[in-house]
C-alpha cells in the first residue's frame, strides 16, 4: 500500500530500538538498496501529542543506519532479531535467523541488480490516516532540499467484517507550494462581488489537482460545509 508502481520493499525490522533507546516502527530495503524508514501514527492527534515532531522523529531514527555499509552488519543488528522474534513467519529449517536473513536479504538485492547501491541513501515513510498542518510543509521542505520522505495517507474503512484502506500519497509531489505555511498567511483571499466581501481560502489550480491525481475528468467538487454530506459521503465511497 505504501510503495509506489515498480516498487517493492523487504520488512527487515519492528520496533527497532537504537543507543538512545528510541523505537522505530517499521525498517525496510527497498529495490533500490536504500533503507527504508517507516513510521506510523494513528490520527493528527497522535501525531500533535508527541513530545518530538513526527518528522524529526524518523529522521532521527534514519540517521541511526547511515553508518552501515554491509549488508551483514544489518542482518546482525536489525533484520535477525526480527526473524528470531518472529519464528513462526519464516521457514527457518536447519538455518540460524542470521544465516536466513543474510540468504533472504541478499536474494533480495540480487533480484533487484541493488547489491551494489546497498544503503547509498535512507529514505523515510511517514504514515497516518491524517496529518497536522505542521508535518506536512515540514516534509515538503526536506523534499525540497533532497531528503528523501514520502507521506502517506490510510484512511480505513469498515465495511461488515472486512476493513478496507484509501490509500492516497500526499508527498512527495512536482510543486510543493501548495504545502508550505507562510509567514503570513495569504492563502486567505477576499473577494468582493456587489456590495459583498466573500472570504475564501485559495485551492491548487484545476490542472495541479488533474496532476496529483486528486480529481479526475468528470469528477464533481462540492464546497466543505456546503450541506451535502450524504453526497460527499457518496464520493468518498465511489472514489471520485
Amino acid at each position: 500500500m505504501i510503495c509506489d508502481e515498480e516498487e517493492s520493499m523487504l520488512i527487515v525490522g519492528r520496533q527497532v530500538r537504537n543507543e538512545k533507546n528510541g523505537r522505530s516502527d517499521l525498517t525496510a530495503v527497498d529495490n533500490n538498496g536504500n533503507i527504508v524508514l517507516i513510521e506510523i501514527k494513528r490520527d493528527r492527534k497522535d501525531i500533535e501529542h508527541r513530545k518530538e515532531a513526527f518528522e524529526f522523529q524518523a529522521i532521527r531514527y534514519a540517521a541511526s543506519y547511515a553508518t552501515i555499509d554491509k549488508t551483514d552488519d544489518l542482518v546482525k543488528k536489525v533484520y535477525a532479531p526480527y526473524i528470531e522474534n518472529y519464528r513462526s513467519e519464516f521457514e527457518l529449517g536447519e538455518l540460524t535467523s542470521f544465516e536466513l536473513g543474510i540468504r533472504k536479504l541478499n536474494e533480495f538485492l540480487q533480484v533487484n541488480d541493488a547489491q551494489k547501491n546497498f544503503n547509498e541513501k535512507q529514505r523515510i515513510i511517514l504514515v497516518a490516516s491524517d496529518f497536522d498542518e505542521q508535518t506536512l510543509p515540514a516534509a515538503a521542505w526536506l523534499n525540497s532540499n533532497n531528503v528523501d520522505m514520502s507521506c502517506y495517507r490510510l484512511t480505513p474503512y469498515k465495511l461488515n467484517e472486512d476493513l478496507f484502506f484509501y490509500v492516497e500519497k500526499l508527498l512527495p509531489v512536482t510543486n510543493y507550494d501548495d504545502y508550505y505555511v507562510n509567514l503570513m498567511d495569504k492563502s486567505i483571499v477576499t473577494t468582493v462581488i456587489g456590495d459583498k466581501k466573500i472570504t475564501r481560502r485559495s485551492l491548487p489550480k484545476i490542472d495541479i489537482m488533474l496532476e496529483w491525481g486528486v480529481v479526475k475528468e468528470g469528477d464533481i467538487i462540492v464546497a466543505k460545509g456546503s450541506g451535502v454530506e450524504d453526497f460527499k459521503s457518496f464520493l468518498m465511497t465511489s472514489n471520485c
